[in-house]
């Protein structure tokens, strides 16, 4: 237990991976911290500006209730506005009637917000106004929820420079610094040194196995919910067999179609994978000069950006790591 300690609490972006921000503050509570300020980017910014507000308790419940139809309501997607295909109203407008008006000035826990300022290519921290605004504009994933614009800047997805904004806790008195990073490897990871490579086509043999783990690496999360689906997520061993079998039917298949071609991803996963591949590595290079004491670490592929309607299992992940990762510091 680690009744009294103080500390400041950095949560970092990546989309619906971000409820597992909730489960982290539930545990920190439960372990006896007292947390003292709150710094977020994206998702981070909108756990960290309800928490900060006292509301996280209400938009756990919100969040939980939300099923994947609500979700696709809420998600007011749009051909007219530029610079994305969401304008995310809907959902702010939810968060706004959580929050009640609350301002940054108020909250009884310093609060930053971090959004990225596209013409100045710089960061903008909000540490006052209303909390909503904050959060609107540190939500704006490029191309994908359209920007907004605040006193002449228009402001995109803190992540874009920041996705884990440890800098703006620095100046508060805190015994620890924990960060929860929505950018963490997948289980199994390849090395990370760049790889040299001909665009000259070869033969088929040569790069089939090369080919079918890149492959899966992309299809994995949607093959497995296909999967689940179709043998009705039962955990039988004949199901498990049975699954298996599909698996690399499906993988043979897709590296045979991949032979020369193209990758078939939306747009919107497209521009979420690149922004995250980003993000990523931004998070290593910021992380090396200004680690924080503890760090929770998401894996990347927990679930897809958009996946807002899977609070219960991301919160539960949430809660899982951050255990692991203060019994690891001892606390």
């Amino acid at each position: 237990m680690a009744d009294g300690m103080r500390a400041s609490v950095v949560l970092g972006s990546g989309g619906a991976r971000g409820y597992a921000h909730i489960g982290a503050l539930q545990v920190l509570d439960e372990r006896g911290f007292e947390v003292v300020a709150l710094a977020g980017t994206s998702m981070g910014a909108l756990v960290g500006g309800v928490a900060a507000a006292g509301r996280l308790d209400e938009y756990t419940e919100w969040s939980l209730s939300l099923t994947q139809r609500e979700l696709f309501r809420l998600l007011d997607f749009t051909l007219s506005a530029p610079g994305g295909a969401i304008r995310a109203e809907r959902i702010i407008g939810k968060v706004g009637e959580i929050l009640g008006g609350a301002t940054i000035d108020d909250l009884p826990i310093p609060y930053t917000a971090v959004a990225t300022d596209l013409a100045a290519r710089r960061e903008v921290w909000f540490q006052h106004g209303p909390v909503v605004q904050a959060i609107r504009a540190s939500i704006a994933i490029p191309g994908v929820i359209t920007p907004i614009v605040i006193n002449g800047r228009t402001l995109v997805d803190g992540g874009l420079l920041n996705p884990l904004p440890i800098e703006p806790t620095a100046a508060v008195s805190a015994d620890v610094t924990v960060a929860v990073s929505l950018s963490g490897p997948r289980a199994t990871i390849g090395h990370a040194t760049p790889v040299k490579e001909t665009s000259e086509t070869r033969p088929f043999d040569e790069w089939t196995s090369r080919l079918r783990r890149s492959t899966a690496e992309v299809l994995e999360s949607e093959r497995l919910r296909a999967l689940a689906g179709r043998f009705g997520g039962g955990h039988r061993r004949e199901d498990a067999a049975a699954a298996e079998e599909v698996a690399a039917a499906d993988e043979v298949a897709a590296v045979e179609e991949w032979v020369v071609g193209k990758a078939e991803i939306g747009t919107i996963n497209l521009l979420n994978m690149s922004f995250e591949t980003m993000s990523a590595l931004i998070t290593r290079y910021r992380m090396a000069s200004n680690p924080p004491d503890i760090l929770v670490t998401v894996p990347y592929n927990a679930v897809n950006t958009l996946d807002f309607h899977r609070a219960a299992e991301m919160i539960e992940l949430g809660r899982t790591l951050t255990t692991q990762a203060l019994d690891r510091a001892g606390f």
